[in-house]
């Protein structure tokens, strides 16, 4: 009995850290590729998208030589 609460304790630990450690990869990744100062290279794009957390709009600006996208918040 108790080897089987260590496996799925083992496991829940095991899930909790991959949780936590996306979470903060996942919001550095995403907060880095929007604000208010376009980097250069960038041209701006008709698309535009409000943000479903911040009801921010965001204005999507796209770099042609490396294909990324960069969201610029406007008020």
């Amino acid at each position: 009995m108790e080897w089987i609460l260590g496996f799925y304790g083992v496991q829940f630990v095991i899930l909790i850290v991959l949780f936590i450690g996306s979470w903060f990869i996942w919001d550095r990744r995403f907060k880095k590729k929007h604000g208010q100062n376009v980097p250069p290279g960038y041209i701006r794009t008709k698309e535009v998208s409000i943000d479903p957390t911040t009801k921010k709009r965001l204005v999507v600006y796209f770099h042609p030589e490396t294909g990324e996208r960069f969201y610029k918040e406007e008020k």
